[in-house]
C-alpha cells in the first residue's frame, strides 16, 4: 500500500505531531511525506519527498495573523501548479493534516483525501464555538484544506470520529517536575511586547519562547529563547505553568502535564477562538490579549493553583486504526466525485480569496 501523508507547515503542531504518526503508517505500507508552509521550526526527523510553499498564514508581533503579509507573500500561480505536479492517484491513501497542496490536489483529481487533524475537529458542528460568529474565519477553515472524511482531535471527545488530544511521546514520557519558573509561547506577539508586560510582574521567573529571535538573552527576570523542541519540552514539563496562545497542541500538553495554564487566543484566527470557547469550557482561563490592562488578571492567576484534571489516553494506534478500517469500506466507492468540482486557475483564485481579500 501506498500512502502519502501531507503535513501543514505552519506553526509547530503539526510536525511534532507527525514524528509520533509516520512509525504507525509505515507499518500499514509504503510512506511518502509531504510538506508545505514556512513558518515552523521544529524539524521532522526523517526524509520528505515532497516540499512546496502552499498557502502559508504569516504570524504578526501585535496579537493574530499578519493577513496583509499573508495575502501579499500567498502566490495562487504557484499554488495552483503545485497543486497540478501532485499526482495523488500514485497512492492509495491520501493523509492531510490540514495541508492544502494535497487537499486541492486531491479535489481537483477526485481521489478521497482524509483529514487527520485539529482543524477538522473544531469544525465539526458538536464541536465549541466561540459566542461570537465569525462567517470568513469559518470559511477560511473550512476551504484552506478540503477533505471528503475527517479524523480529528480536540480537547474532549465531542462527536464519534473526535479523539482526545494526540500527546507525542516525549511530552508522555517526560519527567514532570516544578522549578517554579513559567514557560511562555506567544508567537504572535512581539518580544518587545511580553517583555514590557511580563516586565510588570516581579519576583516570577519567565522563560519566553519566541519567534522573532535567533538568539537567546536575557532581561532581567526574563529569559528569551529562540524556538527549539528540546529545550521548550525541559522548559515546559519542568515549568510552575504555561502561557500561551490558544492553539491545540500546547494547551493540550500543558493540560496532560497538569501544568497552570493561561491562554490568549490569536486575534482574527477563528480556529484559536473555537479553541479558547472549548477551554473556557473547561474553566481556563482566557484572556482576550496580551496589554498593559491585563497585568493584574495575570497577577491573579499566578497567585492561584488552579489546575485542570484530564485524561488524555494514548489513542494514536486506534485512531489510524479507525482511518484505515474507513479506507477498507469505502476504497471501492466513488469519492462523492459528482460534488466535487474541478477549478481553473481562475476560479480557485475567486474560491480562496474571494473572503480573505475582504479582510485586507
Amino acid at each position: 500500500m501506498r500512502i502519502l501523508y501531507a503535513i501543514q507547515g505552519t506553526g509547530n503542531g503539526h510536525i511534532s505531531r507527525a514524528r509520533d504518526i509516520i512509525p504507525l503508517l509505515q507499518q500499514r505500507g509504503e510512506v511518502d511525506i509531504l510538506i508545505s508552509g514556512t513558518q515552523a521550526d521544529v524539524e521532522l526527523g526523517c526524509p520528505v519527498k515532497y516540499y512546496f510553499k502552499g498557502l502559508s498564514f504569516v504570524f504578526g508581533k501585535k496579537g493574530g495573523v499578519d493577513l496583509v503579509s499573508t495575502y501579499q507573500k500567498t502566490k495562487i500561480k504557484r499554488f495552483y501548479n503545485e497543486i497540478k505536479s501532485l499526482c495523488v492517484h500514485d497512492y492509495d491513501v491520501v493523509i492531510s493534516d490540514f495541508e492544502p497542496v494535497s487537499a486541492w490536489a486531491c479535489q481537483q483529481q477526485q481521489k478521497r483525501c482524509y483529514a487527520l487533524s485539529h482543524q477538522s475537529a473544531v469544525l465539526n458542528k458538536r464541536a465549541p464555538f466561540p459566542d461570537k460568529f465569525d462567517p470568513i474565519g469559518k470559511w477560511i477553515l473550512k476551504n484552506y484544506a478540503p477533505t471528503t472524511s475527517q479524523f480529528g482531535f480536540h480537547f474532549k471527545p465531542y462527536d464519534e470520529q473526535i479523539f482526545t488530544p494526540l500527546i507525542r511521546q516525549e511530552i508522555r514520557q517526560a519527567i514532570n517536575i516544578n522549578e517554579g519558573h513559567y514557560t511562555v509561547y506567544l508567537p504572535a506577539y512581539s518580544d518587545k511586547k511580553i517583555l514590557k508586560v511580563l516586565g510588570e510582574i516581579k519576583n516570577i521567573q519567565w522563560q519566553v519562547f519566541s519567534k522573532h529571535t535567533k538568539q537567546a538573552y536575557v532581561q532581567d527576570h526574563i529569559a528569551i529563547y529562540p524556538v527549539c523542541n528540546t529545550l521548550f519540552i525541559k522548559s515546559m514539563v519542568s515549568s510552575e505553568g504555561i502561557i500561551c496562545g490558544a492553539g491545540f497542541e500546547t494547551p493540550a500538553e500543558a493540560l496532560f502535564l497538569n501544568k497552570k495554564l493561561l491562554v490568549i487566543p490569536m486575534k482574527g484566527q477563528y480556529e484559536q477562538q473555537c479553541n479558547a470557547a472549548a477551554l473556557k469550557q473547561m474553566e481556563v482561563p482566557i484572556l482576550k490579549k496580551l496589554s498593559f490592562g491585563k497585568v493584574k488578571d495575570i497577577k491573579s492567576w499566578l497567585e492561584k493553583d488552579s489546575r485542570i484534571a484530564v485524561d488524555f489516553p494514548d489513542t494514536t494506534e486506534e485512531i489510524i486504526a479507525a482511518l484505515f478500517a474507513d479506507y477498507l469500506l469505502k476504497q471501492d466507492e466513488m469519492t462523492s466525485d459528482k460534488k466535487m468540482k474541478v477549478y481553473s486557475f481562475k476560479q480557485l483564485r475567486k474560491q480562496l480569496f474571494k473572503n480573505l481579500s475582504l479582510q485586507n
